[in-house]
């Protein structure tokens, strides 16, 4: 796997993802290398414990806004279509690329009988902010910044950053980030119930490895069982659902005009002017 790497630490799994020189985007490719490392650490009965990292001090910037832009690769697409049909190449094609393997990840994460924590370093935009709020604990360093992002290109959200945000924080907080998108720092996102805990920079790997350590020596069949128990009380058995309902929409708004608009914007450095119409049918 090219940008994704799967590392141990006796009983505790690693899943880093390193994709430094694009700040740990998702393209197809890594999404689906991704969903395939969550898939392995979650069924290794010998993995007690998982950890969710990127690398180089940035833990995931959603998904490859460049990619997107060049409308993917073929070749990711196909698996999506009939036999001999062509991708239309919209944007919101490659967009499905990446989400059909992120999802199925988040999906894994959330069934797997064992803890799952995010240990996040610099930025979670996004899809980032997604993953990470998938897992079951999130640790943060002082320096992490939490940024919910799909609005400054006009997307609607994925990855359950709208299924488990309103979970965290409650309805009325969840639509101020949405709708207004503060970048919060580390302790705001802890204030918020975002985050579990937050850890100096300089001794942050070795404070949430102790805290994995301490979970892969516990009773792993029990924390399994109360997670499914509480996930159960929450709802989470709706996610798949919602998944579904989030890409379908998120691609849908990705081939409108103010999508677009936004993503030159990105590229251009500047404001966008979105004219806030529906997408095409």
């Amino acid at each position: 796997m090219e940008h994704i790497r799967v590392e141990r630490d006796g009983a505790v799994g690693i899943l880093v993802i390193d994709r430094r020189e694009r700040f740990n985007s998702m393209d197809a490719r890594t999404a689906r290398d991704f969903r395939k490392a969550g898939l392995q650490l979650a069924r290794d009965e010998t993995v007690r414990c998982v950890v969710v990292r990127g690398a180089g001090g940035v833990f995931c910037s959603g998904a490859d806004l460049k990619y997107v832009r060049d409308r993917g690769a073929a070749e990711d697409a196909g698996y999506l279509l009939p036999a001999g049909a062509q991708p239309e190449r919209g944007y919101g094609e490659a967009f499905k690329g990446i989400l059909e393997y992120l999802h199925a990840a988040i999906s894994e994460i959330k069934r797997a009988p064992k803890p799952f924590l995010a240990a996040v370093e610099g930025v979670a935009a996004a899809g980032g902010f997604g993953i990470a709020m998938a897992c079951d604990l999130v640790y943060a360093a002082e320096s992490a910044r939490f940024e919910w992002a799909y609005h400054k290109t006009g997307l609607t959200g994925a990855e359950s950053s709208t299924f488990f945000l309103p979970r965290l924080v409650g309805l009325r907080r969840a639509l101020e980030i949405v709708l207004l998108n503060p970048r919060m720092t580390a302790e705001e996102a802890r204030a918020a119930g975002l985050v579990t805990g937050v850890f100096p920079d300089a001794t942050f790997e070795d404070d949430v490895m102790a805290v994995a350590r301490r979970l892969a020596a516990g009773p792993t069949r029990a924390y399994g069982i109360a997670k499914s128990l509480v996930h159960a009380a929450d709802g989470v058995e709706g996610l798949d659902v919602h998944l579904d309902a989030e890409l379908a929409q998120l691609a849908r708004i990705a081939d409108g005009d103010d999508f677009a608009e936004g993503l030159s914007a990105f590229f251009e450095k500047r404001e966008p002017d979105f004219e806030g119409v529906s997408p095409r049918p």
